[in-house]
């Protein structure tokens, strides 16, 4: 029954889009990238740099600048990180722009992971090309532990790529050749 439901991930689009590859579905990175954007922006009007402002139980908002990658690995280097990562974003991003085009223009959860993990990579590029720094401010905790601080770009990295494990393991079609052994 589950599966299912996801079967919506595996019909064509609608053919009002003229292109034919899945780089029509660009829009749901675009409107992640704003989204990203608008919440850092607000972020930065609102709150204060390591002031926690509680939402609910295990869930601050508290801003902090990240200098590095991921849990701020290599924050602290002297500002070479700064041209890596963006180098990186940039990379990345042509990739999952050229793995887009080869892909049908269909939702499917591949596709979906792709925009996801594309807008992530975006939203994060454009801080650190035009600040130096990205900016996070969403802060989970249980008790005196507090998982890195994140924002919206960093959690869609995080559900592309898990989505696009998934869609690797358990959600691709099979081939039509193991379908009829």
């Amino acid at each position: 029954m589950a599966m299912a439901k996801l079967d919506i991930l595996h019909k064509p689009m609608t053919q009002s889009i003229n292109t034919k590859t899945a780089l029509a579905t660009l829009w749901l990175a675009v409107l992640l990238i704003i989204i990203d954007q608008l919440t850092k922006y607000w972020a930065n009007s609102v709150l204060t740099e390591g002031v926690p402002v509680p939402i609910m139980d295990h869930l601050n908002m508290t801003l902090v600048y990240n200098h590095g990658a991921a849990f701020s690995f290599l924050a602290d280097m002297g500002g070479w990180q700064r041209w890596f990562f963006t180098a990186l974003a940039v990379g990345v991003s042509g990739f999952l722009l050229f793995w887009l085009k080869r892909l049908p223009n269909a939702w499917t959860a591949e596709v979906i992971a792709l925009n996801l993990i594309l807008s992530g990579a975006l939203g994060n590029l454009i801080d650190r090309v035009l600040f130096g720094k990205v900016t996070d401010f969403v802060d989970f905790y249980i008790g005196t532990w507090h998982y890195a601080t994140f924002n919206v770009a960093d959690i869609a990295i995080s559900v592309g790529a898990f989505l696009l494990i998934l869609w690797e393991f358990f959600l691709k079609p099979k081939p039509e050749k193991e379908l009829t052994e």
